[in-house]
C-alpha cells in the first residue's frame, strides 16, 4: 500500500464522500482506505452511504469502524424500545428514517410510530446493512497510528480494555488529557470546529481529529498518510 486514506463522520453525505475519494485520487488496488464511523443520520443518504461502504469493504479491503450513530441504528432495529427510539430521533436519526423509507416529508413529521415502522422495514429489507454494521470493529491500528471513532479513555493504561462505549462516545476526557497510547490517535466524532474554530483537520499532541462536520453544512475531510509517513489533507465543502 502506498497510502492510507482516513475519512470519518460521513453521516449520509454520499455525494461529498464520492467527490472526496475522487479529489484524493483514491486507487483501491494501491491505497488503504479506513473509514472510522458514523455513516448514517443527519445527512440525506444514509442508506446509500452504507451500501457504498459495504461494496468498498467487500471488493477493496476497506477497513470500516463502528461509530455511535451506527450503533444507534443497530439498536433501533435490534431493540426498538421507547428509550432507544427517543434517542435515535433526538440525535439525527430522522434523516436516516427518511433515507431508508424513501419519504418526502419534513423531519418534524417523523415520530415514534414512523421510527417503529422504519425499524421493521429495515429489518425486513436491509438486514444485511445491520449485520454488516454490528460486526464492525471499534478500532484499528498500524505501526504508527490508532484509528478510532471517538477516542481513548485516559483512565485506562491499556486502552484496549476501555469500555466499548468509550470507543464510540468519549469526548472531553480524551481531548483534555494526554493520550495513553504510544501511537498517534486518529479520530472523528468531535467536530474539529469545536476544537479549533475551523472545520479543517486538527493536528494535536499525539491526536489528529478529522471530523469536518459535513452534515452540519461544513466539510468532509480526508487524511492521507503517505508511505513516507507524511500527512496531506483533502476537503470537500458540504453541498
Amino acid at each position: 500500500m502506498k497510502r492510507t486514506i482516513v475519512i470519518s463522520d460521513i453521516h449520509g453525505c454520499i455525494t461529498e464522500f464520492n467527490d472526496l475519494l475522487d479529489l484524493a485520487g483514491y486507487q483501491p488496488d494501491q491505497d488503504q482506505l479506513i473509514v472510522i464511523g458514523d455513516y448514517v443520520d443527519r445527512g440525506l443518504h444514509s442508506k446509500e452511504v452504507v451500501e457504498r461502504l459495504i461494496q468498498l469493504a467487500e471488493q477493496h479491503n476497506v477497513i470500516a469502524l463502528r461509530g455511535n450513530h451506527d450503533q444507534r441504528l443497530i439498536d433501533l432495529v435490534r431493540l426498538g424500545n421507547h428509550h432507544v427510539i427517543q434517542k435515535f430521533l433526538m440525535y439525527g436519526g430522522k434523516a436516516a428514517i427518511k433515507s431508508y423509507l424513501g419519504l418526502d416529508c419534513p423531519l418534524d413529521e417523523i415520530d415514534v410510530q414512523t421510527a417503529r415502522t422504519a425499524a421493521s422495514f429495515i429489518a425486513e429489507h436491509y438486514e444485511h446493512h445491520i449485520s454488516w454494521l454490528e460486526q464492525l470493529p471499534l478500532y484499528a491500528e498500524d505501526s504508527r497510528h490508532i484509528y478510532v471513532h471517538a477516542g481513548l479513555n485516559p483512565s485506562y493504561s491499556d486502552w484496549k480494555e476501555q469500555p466499548d462505549e468509550d470507543f464510540m462516545y468519549i469526548k472531553e476526557r480524551f481531548l483534555q488529557q494526554p493520550t495513553v497510547a504510544d501511537k498517534t490517535v486518529v479520530f472523528g466524532h468531535t467536530r474539529t470546529f469545536e476544537i479549533q474554530g475551523s472545520a479543517d483537520i486538527w493536528f494535536g499532541d499525539g491526536k489528529i481529529g478529522i471530523d469536518g462536520g459535513c452534515a452540519y453544512g461544513q466539510q468532509l475531510n480526508a487524511l492521507e498518510i503517505g508511505s513516507d509517513g507524511q500527512y496531506r489533507t483533502y476537503k470537500i465543502s458540504a453541498q
